[in-house]
Parts: C-alpha cells; sequence; structure tokens
C-alpha cells in the first residue's frame, strides 16, 4: 500500500468510532488547552508588571535594608530588617559622596486604614515624600497642596490622599482641611490627587500619603525605613551612582566586606531581569506540571489503540492475506495514532486561544489594568509537535503488536 491509501484507510478507521475518538484525544486537548493558557497568562502578567516597573523610569534606584534576597524564604528577612536609618540618607546626600544623586526619598510602609467620622477605609498608606512621588509618576493635587520638605522636618501630621479615599470616606464632601484618624492620630488633609489608577507598585487612587517623619515616630514607632528610593541625574550614570550608594552605605555601617552588605541596591534593569527570571521560572514549572497530562493522554491513546488492535484483528487478517506487510500494517495503526495526537493538539490550541483571550479580558475588568492579551505561538508550536511525538511514542507499541498478527490466525479470529 502507497502511503497516501494507508492515510486515507487510517482515516476512515478513525471516522468510523468518532465519539472514542474524541474521548481518546481528551487527554491531549486538556493538556495542550492548559499549557497554552499558562504561558499565555503568564506572559500577559510579565508584560503587566515591566510595564508597572517602566513607569518608574530608567534612572530610579531602589535600596532595600537586610541581605539581598535569593529565594522566597529571604524575602520575610527583607521585609523586617531596620539597617537602613536617618544617618544614611544624610550621609548620601551629604558633600561628593554620591555626586549624580538628584533625589533621595525614605519610605515607610504603614499597615491599617484611614477613618473619617463613620467610615474607614484600607487604603495604601505610605510615609513619604509627596513631591518625589509627585515628580515621579508625575501626578499632582486636582484640590488643595503637596506638603514639603518642611512638613518632614517638623513631623507635620498632614495627608494627600486619593480621589478612591475621598470617595469612600467623604463621599462628596470637601476633605481639604478635614482631618483623618490613622491609628488614633489626626492628619489633616491638604491635597486630593485626581483619578489615575494602578501607577507602577501602587494604585495612586487608593493611597495615603504623610511625610515619613510623622509615619516614624507618631504611627509605627521606628527610626528606619522600609526603603529607599532614589533618582540619578540620567541613566547614563546610573551604574556609577549604584557604586557611590554602596560605598557610602558600607563607610555608614562599617562594612569592609561587601560579602557582609545589610542593604541591596536594585535598579530597573536589575528588578526587570529579576522579573523576568522568576515569571519565567514559574511558566516553565506550572508548564510542566500540566505536561503530564500529555503523557496521561499518550497512555489513554495506546490503551484504545491496542483496544481497536484487538477488534480489527479480521481486517488485519484479510488485508495481509491481499498483500499487505507488516511495515503497511505498522504504518497504518502508526498513522491513526499520531492523526489522533495532532488532532488533539490542535483543537487543544485553539481552545488555549479562546480561553487565554477570555481570561486577559476577564483579569483586565476584575483588576482594573491593562492586561494584554498575548499568544504563545512557540507554545502552540510545541503543542503540535509534541502531540504528534506522544501518538508516535504510544502507538509504536500498538502498532507492533498489529503487525505481528499472523493472516491465518487474524482469519480465523471471530
Amino acid at each position: 500500500m502507497i502511503l497516501l491509501h494507508i492515510i486515507k484507510t487510517s482515516l476512515t478507521a478513525l471516522k468510523v468510532n468518532k465519539v472514542r475518538s474524541s474521548l481518546t484525544i481528551l487527554g491531549i486537548v486538556i493538556g495542550v488547552t492548559a499549557i497554552i493558557l499558562i504561558m499565555s497568562i503568564g506572559k500577559g502578567a510579565q508584560d503587566l508588571i515591566l510595564g508597572e516597573i517602566g513607569g518608574l523610569g530608567a534612572d530610579m534606584i531602589v535600596i532595600r535594608p537586610g541581605k539581598e534576597p535569593t529565594g522566597p524564604t529571604d524575602i520575610a528577612g527583607t521585609l523586617f530588617a531596620d539597617s537602613l536609618k536617618n544617618k544614611d540618607i544624610q550621609a548620601l546626600t551629604r558633600g561628593g559622596n554620591v555626586p549624580h544623586l538628584k533625589a533621595i526619598a525614605p519610605v515607610v510602609i504603614v499597615p491599617g486604614a484611614a477613618s473619617y467620622k463613620g467610615e474607614t477605609y484600607r487604603a495604601q498608606i505610605f510615609g513619604w515624600s509627596a513631591d518625589f512621588m509627585s515628580s515621579v509618576f508625575n501626578i499632582f493635587p486636582e484640590e488643595g497642596v503637596l506638603f514639603d520638605e518642611t512638613d518632614i522636618k517638623q513631623q507635620a501630621s498632614v495627608a494627600v490622599i486619593g480621589s478612591k479615599v475621598k470617595e469612600e470616606l467623604f463621599g462628596t464632601e470637601e476633605a481639604v482641611g478635614k482631618n483623618i484618624k490613622i491609628k488614633g492620630r489626626n492628619f489633616r488633609v491638604i491635597g486630593v490627587y485626581p483619578p489615575r489608577g494602578q501607577v507602577a507598585f501602587l494604585n495612586v487612587d487608593e493611597v495615603v500619603v504623610v511625610p515619613y517623619t510623622s509615619a516614624q515616630t507618631y504611627l509605627l514607632g521606628i527610626d528606619y525605613f522600609h526603603e529607599v528610593l532614589t533618582r540619578a541625574e540620567s541613566s547614563d550614570v546610573v551604574a556609577k551612582t549604584v557604586r557611590d550608594i554602596e560605598a557610602t552605605l558600607r563607610e555608614s555601617h562599617g562594612i569592609t566586606d561587601p560579602a557582609k552588605d545589610d542593604f541591596f541596591v536594585v535598579t530597573q534593569e536589575g528588578l526587570v531581569d529579576q522579573i523576568e527570571t522568576i515569571l519565567g521560572a514559574l511558566t516553565a514549572f506550572l508548564s510542566s506540571v500540566v505536561a503530564i497530562s500529555l503523557v496521561v493522554g499518550g497512555i489513554g491513546v495506546m490503551n484504545i489503540m491496542l483496544v481497536s488492535v484487538t477488534e480489527r484483528t479480521r481486517e488485519i487478517g484479510l488485508r495481509k492475506a491481499v498483500g499487505a506487510t507488516n511495515g503497511d500494517i505498522m504504518k497504518q495503526f502508526l498513522i491513526e495514532a499520531v492523526m489522533l495526537t495532532a488532532t488533539g493538539g490542535i483543537v487543544g490550541i485553539v481552545l488555549g486561544f479562546v480561553l487565554s483571550f477570555l481570561a486577559s479580558f476577564a483579569l483586565s475588568v476584575a483588576l482594573d489594568v491593562s492586561w494584554t492579551f498575548t499568544f504563545p505561538f512557540i507554545a502552540a508550536a510545541l503543542g503540535i509537535g509534541v502531540s504528534a511525538l506522544v501518538g508516535l511514542i504510544f502507538g509504536l507499541y500498538p502498532a507492533r503488536q498489529a503487525s505481528k498478527k499472523s493472516p491465518i490466525e487474524a482469519l480465523r479470529y471471530e
């Protein structure tokens, strides 16, 4: 039998049992669909996070306390480290220690909620510099003003709030000039940001920004910072600025061995690399776990093909009696197995495309972010290739069993 005839014969055999063929490829369909879905969502998440990080600017440098985390278990140590203090800010801004430093702003993260009269709202509360935040995100109050360096030095009880915070606490009432409570302390609202949504790592609509000195003294009772944000004069001098920051902080902390640093510096480039590595590894891990279903699907194909060989024993005997060779029989059953799994791969890709698009749309609406739909063409190509390979591998044994049957015994089979 020529190859074209074998293919036609295989197609005819598969069409005879459409329901069984459909159920046979179900495992392959599920596996490929899941891989497409995971890789699409993973790429969308990566694009979203990197896009938000990029909003900070290439000249941004972040200083964080503690040892640089090398894994998920190290993150907690960084959150509770207290190695960045006011003396470090003074050292960084003193003389020519960091000549290309354009701006610096310590950050204190305050867990809790803001309240006004009977209303309470769990906002993102930061002890920060309002001027620094406005310069980085290019956002300024639509009502009122920002607090300045004088307010920071005097530990003033003032706050600038987001539009969502104003809406939840004050409704249609005027917010500027009113006092909100944070951890039992009154803070006078002096400014309200316009609606802006998610920018980089925070939602501007949900923030409450107070002077970092006030947050340290009145809200948390600490003398350290959770991180320090700095900006270099330009992206061209970021590398030199990082070296100057590290040298200055080591001198401030009395550290001579860089391996004993109790702080670490992250640039936008480094942060992007970290995010890409983490998300890439997570996507690869999840995809490999889901790929197990392809193996399960392959075993299902092998089982059904073995059943098919038994059911079609007389057909095999008849074909051999009219001149088909062992090789012809083997090719026919191999082609049937590959056709089954390849079809499953194609259906899985189509289904994965549809579900990925719907998932991207749902995430955009649910999270109120610009979630980009990305279809992983590499995963689609691999899906078809791997599906066909699974059919080839798991169809080999049934095909050999079929080719070995004796034509005389096959014809006598009832």
